[in-house]
């Protein structure tokens, strides 16, 4: 008997299996549905996701699962068999409503959710079906921002720059302003980057400023807008942070020149500065003293610092030119210092030309003794010179008469030789022994000089030179007669022409 050849039994073992197999297009037409109607949803940081997905009933026996991504990257998010998932059953119940929860959500959820059906044969699950998935933007909040400033403060008239960061944020669309005491500055453009390893971006917005003295009351606001924020988030700087102001005045204050054995008291006054950290150390002649007051710090309306620090010293003979010096150290900058020098007088009176005016009182002193100098120069001079006017003013011991010149319409003494000229002058006397000789014309004219005293000697005449004085015309008088002793005259005679 020959025997026939065996025929591959495969093709009916397939044909059994495919026949046990459900296939998409057979489920279908038994009726069997998917359901994923979420296309995106968008969550903030920290909320609650929820995923939809329903099924109908008759399908194939298969459990119902929810996936992150697809293909090889794909990652189980909710497997009933596998409590380690985070997704949760909104309904443990339903058997055909897989709505899932994922609590706590962080920006590294973001991505693309399937909701999968998968058929359960001898060689394990197989993919059945899958819905079209949803897609999740987690919204992540910016951080509230950080203000930084410069490590070292920097002096008014100097720019400096400030940097405002934020972090953790998504999407990375975000703005940042700038204010200055509530007004808007411009500010360079932010910087956003992604974060490694994290689907959120970070922030960078740097502004510059230039500092000025009053702005120790100032602040720097950094404002941050974001689509996650209901309102803006701010971070203020204060300039006094940063700002430092050396002191605009040193003065050193001595009383003077003093007594000796008196106290002297040597003030230093710091004016506007900041911060109010400043060191006062005294030296005398070089050398640093352990005497000085506390220093006395106060502060001015404008928020700058004043200080003031006082050193006593004993005026003794030994310590007459001492220099004492106030120096000032302010935030580890180079000191600044002041000198005084200590004058000792014996007598113990202070003196008004003090060295402590720095020679601007003693030129005042030198300029008015001058002055005064010239001034009595010239006062003996004019007093001189009227002195010796009137010494040459004083006449002679003669007397002298000038006729006037008559003029051409006057009548001449030819007409009447009876006229005479006279005056009566009253002068200083002098004395000269001469006689009194009178002589008497009808042809003379004359002046008569009457004393208001006698002389003490009968013999005493008083004469006087008249220049340039005219003589009024009198009518014919007698000729004069011999005075008595008494008398004090003077006669002259004039010769006609």
């Amino acid at each position: 008997m020959e025997l026939l050849p065996r025929r591959p039994a495969w093709p009916l073992t397939c044909l059994v299996l495919l026949s046990l197999r459900p296939w998409p297009g057979a489920d279908a037409q038994a009726g069997f549905q998917l359901h994923q109607p979420q296309k995106e949803v968008s969550v903030r940081v920290g909320e609650t996701l929820t995923l939809s997905c329903t099924v109908t009933a008759g399908g194939p026996i298969g459990a119902v699962k929810w996936l992150k991504g697809w293909g090889s990257g794909n990652e189980t998010i909710y497997d009933q068999k596998d409590p380690s998932t985070w997704g949760k059953r909104a309904g443990n119940d339903s058997s055909t409503d897989f709505t899932i929860l994922i609590r706590d959500v962080r920006p590294e959820d973001t991505g693309t959710y399937y909701c999968v059906k998968f058929h359960k044969t001898t060689a394990g699950e197989e993919l059945y079906q899958r819905g079209e998935g949803t897609v999740v933007v987690v919204q992540a909040r910016p951080s509230n921002p950080t203000v930084s400033g410069p490590r070292d403060r920097v002096e008014p008239g100097k720019t400096a720059s400030f940097t405002c960061n934020s972090w953790g944020f998504f999407p990375s669309d975000i703005n940042v302003k700038w204010f200055k005491d509530k007004t808007l500055i411009q500010s360079q453009l932010p910087n956003v980057t992604p974060e490694p390893s994290n689907f959120t971006y970070s922030l960078s917005s740097t502004v510059t400023v230039m500092l000025q003295k009053d702005d120790i009351r100032s602040e720097l606001t950094c404002q941050v807008l974001h689509t996650t924020l209901t309102a803006p988030l701010t971070r203020s700087y204060r300039l006094s942070q940063v700002l430092r102001v050396p002191p605009s005045k040193v003065v050193v204050q001595p009383s003077g020149s003093v007594g000796l054995n008196e106290t002297v008291n040597f003030t230093c006054e710091v004016q506007g500065f900041y911060p109010g950290s400043v060191t006062i150390t005294w030296l005398e002649n070089g050398k640093e003293m352990n005497t000085g007051s506390t220093p006395q710090l106060t502060e001015t309306p404008e928020g700058l610092f004043e200080l003031r620090s006082m050193v006593a010293v004993q005026a003794v003979q030994e310590k007459n030119g001492s220099v004492f010096t106030c120096r000032v150290l302010h935030e580890g900058q180079d000191p600044l210092s002041r000198n005084a020098t200590l004058w000792v007088t014996a007598s113990g009176q202070k003196e008004s030309n003090s060295p402590y005016t720095n020679g601007s009182s003693l030129f005042i002193y030198v300029a008015v003794g001058v002055v005064c100098t010239v001034l009595a120069l010239l006062v003996v001079a004019i007093l001189y010179l009227i002195r010796v006017k009137q010494s040459k003013g004083k006449s002679s011991p003669s007397a002298r008469l000038h006729e006037p010149e008559k003029s051409s319409g006057t009548t001449t003494q030819d007409s009447d030789p009876n006229n005479m000229t006279y005056a009566d002058l009253n002068f200083t006397k002098e004395k000269k022994n001469v006689q009194r000789v009178i002589e008497v014309s009808q042809q003379s004219e004359y002046a008569c000089i009457q004393g208001s005293q006698a002389p003490a000697s009968n013999d005493n005449l008083t004469y006087a030179d008249l220049d340039m004085v005219h003589l009024s015309k009198a009518p014919r008088r007698p000729a004069p007669c011999p005075e008595e002793t008494t008398s004090e005259y003077a006669s002259v005679q004039i010769q006609r022409q």
